[in-house]
Protein backbone atom coordinates (compact mmCIF):
# COMPACT_ATOMS: atom_id res chain seq x y z
CA UNK A 1 0.00 0.00 0.00
CA UNK A 2 1.30 3.50 -0.81
CA UNK A 3 0.40 6.75 0.93
CA UNK A 4 -1.74 9.19 -1.12
CA UNK A 5 -0.70 12.09 1.08
CA UNK A 6 2.61 12.79 2.91
CA UNK A 7 0.74 12.88 6.21
CA UNK A 8 -0.56 9.35 5.53
CA UNK A 9 3.05 8.19 5.04
CA UNK A 10 4.05 9.67 8.39
CA UNK A 11 1.14 7.97 10.11
CA UNK A 12 2.09 4.64 8.52
CA UNK A 13 5.69 5.04 9.70
CA UNK A 14 4.48 5.80 13.20
CA UNK A 15 2.35 2.66 13.20
CA UNK A 16 5.27 0.53 11.99
CA UNK A 17 7.52 1.92 14.75
CA UNK A 18 4.80 1.21 17.29
CA UNK A 19 4.46 -2.39 16.07
CA UNK A 20 8.23 -2.80 16.06
CA UNK A 21 8.31 -1.73 19.69
CA UNK A 22 5.81 -4.48 20.55
CA UNK A 23 8.01 -7.20 19.06
CA UNK A 24 10.42 -8.66 21.59
CA UNK A 25 13.58 -10.51 20.49
CA UNK A 26 13.37 -14.27 20.85
CA UNK A 27 15.81 -15.65 23.39
CA UNK A 28 18.64 -17.82 22.02
CA UNK A 29 17.63 -20.65 24.35
CA UNK A 30 14.11 -20.59 22.91
CA UNK A 31 15.42 -20.70 19.34
CA UNK A 32 17.70 -23.61 20.24
CA UNK A 33 14.81 -25.50 21.83
CA UNK A 34 12.56 -24.89 18.83
CA UNK A 35 15.30 -25.99 16.44
CA UNK A 36 15.92 -29.18 18.43
CA UNK A 37 12.20 -29.91 18.25
CA UNK A 38 12.19 -29.28 14.50
CA UNK A 39 15.20 -31.56 14.08
CA UNK A 40 13.60 -34.37 16.10
CA UNK A 41 10.25 -34.02 14.33
CA UNK A 42 11.89 -34.06 10.88
CA UNK A 43 13.84 -37.17 11.83
CA UNK A 44 10.76 -38.92 13.25
CA UNK A 45 8.78 -38.23 10.08
CA UNK A 46 11.71 -39.35 7.90
CA UNK A 47 11.99 -35.89 6.37
CA UNK A 48 15.63 -35.50 7.31
CA UNK A 49 17.75 -36.88 4.48
CA UNK A 50 20.96 -34.95 5.11
CA UNK A 51 21.98 -33.65 8.52
CA UNK A 52 24.64 -30.95 8.58
CA UNK A 53 26.73 -29.28 11.23
CA UNK A 54 29.91 -27.23 11.42
CA UNK A 55 32.89 -27.43 13.75
CA UNK A 56 36.00 -25.31 14.25
CA UNK A 57 39.40 -26.89 13.75
CA UNK A 58 43.08 -25.96 13.27
CA UNK A 59 42.44 -26.06 9.50
CA UNK A 60 39.45 -23.73 9.73
CA UNK A 61 35.71 -24.26 9.94
CA UNK A 62 34.63 -27.66 8.70
CA UNK A 63 31.20 -28.64 7.41
CA UNK A 64 30.01 -32.17 8.21
CA UNK A 65 27.07 -33.83 6.46
CA UNK A 66 25.56 -37.25 7.10
CA UNK A 67 22.76 -39.35 5.66
CA UNK A 68 21.11 -42.19 7.55
CA UNK A 69 23.83 -44.44 6.14
CA UNK A 70 26.75 -42.42 7.42
CA UNK A 71 29.05 -39.48 6.96
CA UNK A 72 28.72 -38.34 3.33
CA UNK A 73 30.68 -35.08 3.19
CA UNK A 74 33.44 -33.26 5.02
CA UNK A 75 34.14 -29.83 3.56
CA UNK A 76 36.73 -27.16 4.24
CA UNK A 77 35.73 -23.49 4.36
CA UNK A 78 37.92 -22.87 1.31
CA UNK A 79 35.44 -24.98 -0.69
CA UNK A 80 32.64 -22.48 0.17
CA UNK A 81 30.09 -24.23 2.37
CA UNK A 82 27.15 -22.65 0.53
CA UNK A 83 28.38 -24.18 -2.73
CA UNK A 84 28.87 -27.54 -0.99
CA UNK A 85 25.30 -27.45 0.38
CA UNK A 86 23.93 -26.68 -3.09
CA UNK A 87 25.85 -29.63 -4.45
CA UNK A 88 24.52 -31.91 -1.70
CA UNK A 89 20.98 -30.73 -2.45
CA UNK A 90 21.43 -31.60 -6.12
CA UNK A 91 23.34 -34.88 -5.73
CA UNK A 92 21.92 -36.36 -2.50
CA UNK A 93 18.69 -34.66 -1.44
CA UNK A 94 17.33 -31.14 -0.96
CA UNK A 95 15.97 -32.16 2.45
CA UNK A 96 18.94 -30.81 4.39
CA UNK A 97 18.62 -29.64 7.98
CA UNK A 98 21.11 -28.36 10.51
CA UNK A 99 21.02 -31.34 12.86
CA UNK A 100 24.15 -31.66 15.01
CA UNK A 101 22.89 -34.68 16.96
CA UNK A 102 23.37 -37.06 14.01
CA UNK A 103 26.94 -35.80 13.67
CA UNK A 104 27.99 -35.78 17.32
CA UNK A 105 30.20 -38.86 17.02
CA UNK A 106 31.97 -37.66 13.87
CA UNK A 107 32.51 -34.19 15.34
CA UNK A 108 33.89 -35.65 18.58
CA UNK A 109 36.27 -37.98 16.72
CA UNK A 110 37.59 -35.14 14.54
CA UNK A 111 38.14 -33.05 17.67
CA UNK A 112 40.02 -35.99 19.22
CA UNK A 113 42.12 -36.35 16.07
CA UNK A 114 43.22 -32.72 16.14
CA UNK A 115 43.93 -33.05 19.87
CA UNK A 116 46.29 -35.95 19.10
CA UNK A 117 44.06 -38.42 20.94
CA UNK A 118 42.85 -40.40 17.90
CA UNK A 119 44.63 -41.97 14.92
CA UNK A 120 41.70 -43.76 13.24
CA UNK A 121 38.09 -42.83 12.63
CA UNK A 122 35.29 -45.19 13.49
CA UNK A 123 32.24 -43.64 11.88
CA UNK A 124 30.02 -45.22 9.22
CA UNK A 125 30.63 -43.73 5.78
CA UNK A 126 28.20 -43.13 2.93
CA UNK A 127 30.23 -43.52 -0.28
CA UNK A 128 27.51 -42.40 -2.69
CA UNK A 129 29.51 -39.35 -3.86
CA UNK A 130 32.39 -41.55 -5.07
CA UNK A 131 32.09 -44.26 -7.68
CA UNK A 132 34.23 -46.54 -9.79
CA UNK A 133 38.00 -46.12 -9.74
CA UNK A 134 37.81 -43.02 -7.55
CA UNK A 135 36.09 -45.02 -4.85
CA UNK A 136 38.69 -47.80 -5.17
CA UNK A 137 41.39 -45.20 -4.62
CA UNK A 138 39.65 -43.64 -1.63
CA UNK A 139 39.01 -47.00 0.00
CA UNK A 140 42.72 -47.79 -0.31
CA UNK A 141 43.63 -44.51 1.42
CA UNK A 142 42.18 -45.81 4.66
CA UNK A 143 44.92 -48.44 4.59
CA UNK A 144 47.66 -45.79 4.74
CA UNK A 145 48.36 -45.63 8.44
CA UNK A 146 48.54 -42.55 10.63
CA UNK A 147 51.90 -40.84 10.19
CA UNK A 148 52.67 -42.67 6.94
CA UNK A 149 52.51 -41.45 3.34
CA UNK A 150 52.37 -43.02 -0.11
CA UNK A 151 53.08 -41.60 -3.54
CA UNK A 152 50.35 -41.14 -6.15
CA UNK A 153 52.10 -43.86 -8.19
CA UNK A 154 52.07 -46.31 -5.28
CA UNK A 155 48.38 -45.65 -4.67
CA UNK A 156 47.64 -46.21 -8.38
CA UNK A 157 49.43 -49.56 -8.24
CA UNK A 158 47.64 -50.55 -5.03
CA UNK A 159 44.29 -49.67 -6.63
CA UNK A 160 45.09 -52.04 -9.49
CA UNK A 161 45.94 -49.50 -12.22
CA UNK A 162 49.65 -48.61 -12.04
CA UNK A 163 49.42 -46.21 -14.98
CA UNK A 164 46.48 -44.26 -13.57
CA UNK A 165 48.59 -41.81 -11.57
CA UNK A 166 46.66 -38.76 -12.79
CA UNK A 167 43.36 -40.46 -12.00
CA UNK A 168 44.59 -41.00 -8.44
CA UNK A 169 45.33 -37.28 -8.23
CA UNK A 170 41.82 -36.57 -9.46
CA UNK A 171 40.31 -38.97 -6.91
CA UNK A 172 42.20 -37.24 -4.10
CA UNK A 173 41.25 -33.78 -5.37
CA UNK A 174 37.56 -34.68 -5.32
CA UNK A 175 37.58 -36.72 -2.11
CA UNK A 176 34.21 -35.94 -0.45
CA UNK A 177 35.50 -37.11 2.94
CA UNK A 178 38.90 -35.44 3.50
CA UNK A 179 40.59 -35.88 6.89
CA UNK A 180 38.44 -38.96 7.65
CA UNK A 181 39.56 -40.58 4.38
CA UNK A 182 43.19 -39.40 4.50
CA UNK A 183 44.03 -38.14 1.03
CA UNK A 184 46.50 -35.76 2.74
CA UNK A 185 48.80 -38.80 3.14
CA UNK A 186 49.37 -39.00 -0.62
CA UNK A 187 52.43 -37.15 -1.92
CA UNK A 188 54.34 -36.87 -5.16
CA UNK A 189 57.07 -39.42 -5.82
CA UNK A 190 59.73 -36.79 -5.06
CA UNK A 191 58.14 -36.09 -1.67
CA UNK A 192 56.52 -32.80 -2.72
CA UNK A 193 53.06 -32.15 -1.33
CA UNK A 194 51.14 -32.17 -4.59
CA UNK A 195 47.68 -30.61 -4.35
CA UNK A 196 45.02 -30.68 -1.65
CA UNK A 197 41.31 -29.96 -1.58
CA UNK A 198 41.65 -27.92 1.61
CA UNK A 199 44.71 -25.99 0.44
CA UNK A 200 48.40 -26.79 0.89
CA UNK A 201 48.59 -25.13 4.31
CA UNK A 202 45.89 -27.48 5.58
CA UNK A 203 47.82 -30.45 4.15
CA UNK A 204 51.00 -29.28 5.93
CA UNK A 205 49.08 -28.95 9.22
CA UNK A 206 47.60 -32.45 8.92
CA UNK A 207 50.93 -34.07 8.02
CA UNK A 208 52.67 -32.10 10.78
CA UNK A 209 50.05 -33.24 13.29
CA UNK A 210 50.77 -36.85 12.34
CA UNK A 211 54.53 -36.34 12.38
CA UNK A 212 54.74 -37.14 8.67
CA UNK A 213 55.81 -33.70 7.45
Amino acid sequence: MTADHPADGLLESDRLRELDGLLEPIAESTLSRLHARLEAEADNRELLDVAVSTIDSPVGRILLAATEIGLVRVAFAIEDHDVVLESLAARVSPRIIQAPSRLESAARQIDDYFAGARQQFEVPLDWQLSRGFRRQVLEHLNQIGYGHTESYAAVAAAAGSPRAVRAVGSACATNPLPIVVPCHRVLRSDGALGGYLGGLEAKRILLGLEGAA
